[in-house]
């Protein structure tokens, strides 16, 4: 099993980097793993799957969990979807990248060609967008 994850610009919608991770890994293990250098003034909008992400990255932004026995307020919701009113946006590049059936099904080509594989995704998706 072979992870991708992107680094999108939320302002242009430009697909940034493409990272891959082997085997089975947790989101935030593939991020910490990539060691990308991002600038410290960059903001970082990321998915419950980053839980940490403040220690590595102090400019982030992660949705607000629910812990155990105790519901959200309504300002912690009201913070989550504002989040995922931001969000919205970078997944709708996941899903442009997503239609291309090699990304989307399972890969049956060699494993150290799958982070090729994204590169050439996410140029073609970029290139089809206007982001070049």
């Amino acid at each position: 099993m072979v992870k991708a994850q992107l680094v999108v610009c939320a302002l242009t919608l430009a697909i940034l980097s493409v990272v891959v991770g082997k085997g089975r890994q947790h989101d935030f293990a593939v991020f910490k793993g990539s060691r990308l250098l991002l600038h410290p003034e960059a903001h970082l909008l990321a998915d419950s799957g980053y839980q940490g992400m403040h220690g590595h990255h102090r400019n982030s932004t992660l949705p607000i969990k629910k812990q155990k026995g105790k519901p959200l307020s309504a300002e912690d919701k009201a913070h989550n979807k504002a989040l995922s009113k931001r969000r919205v946006f970078i997944e709708h590049v996941n899903r442009r990248c997503k239609i291309f059936r090699i990304v989307k099904d399972v890969y049956r080509g060699k494993h150290k060609n799958y982070s090729l594989t994204w590169n050439l995704v996410a140029a073609l998706v970029n290139l089809r967008y206007g982001f070049i």
